[in-house]
């Protein structure tokens, strides 16, 4: 990942509503949330709700699709993964020293204390 696409992606993650916004949809996982169940949980008027994700979807962090008259949006997990990576990349130099973000498999080496 190149430094200005992860500055665009943080400045994007940088509003509280997108970052609301985001963490919503990460937490929704693969099946997404439809935009007007996005607005009820946070509740946001449409128009706002629209000019976030919108600048969301163009950084690339969400995509929506459309489902009849919905649409659902989904978080971009590979650029998620891609911006986790390129923030912690060679961290601590390269021990694994973040515990929060060691995957439940327990084979990370936690950093020494």
């Amino acid at each position: 990942m190149e430094i200005l696409n992860a500055a665009n992606l943080l400045a994007a993650l940088g509003h509280e509503s997108r970052l609301a916004i985001f963490r919503l949809l990460t937490e929704a996982g693969e099946a997404g949330i439809c935009a007007g169940d996005l607005g009820e949980s946070l509740s946001m008027p449409p128009a706002t709700l629209s000019f976030h994700l919108s600048h969301l979807q163009q950084v690339g962090l969400i995509h929506g699709r459309r489902e009849g008259r919905f649409i659902h949006y989904s978080a971009e997990y590979t650029v998620m993964d891609d911006l986790l990576a390129f923030l912690t990349r060679n961290c601590c130099q390269g021990t694994h020293c973040l515990p929060k973000t060691i995957g439940t498999n327990g084979s990370a080496k936690p950093h020494p204390t």
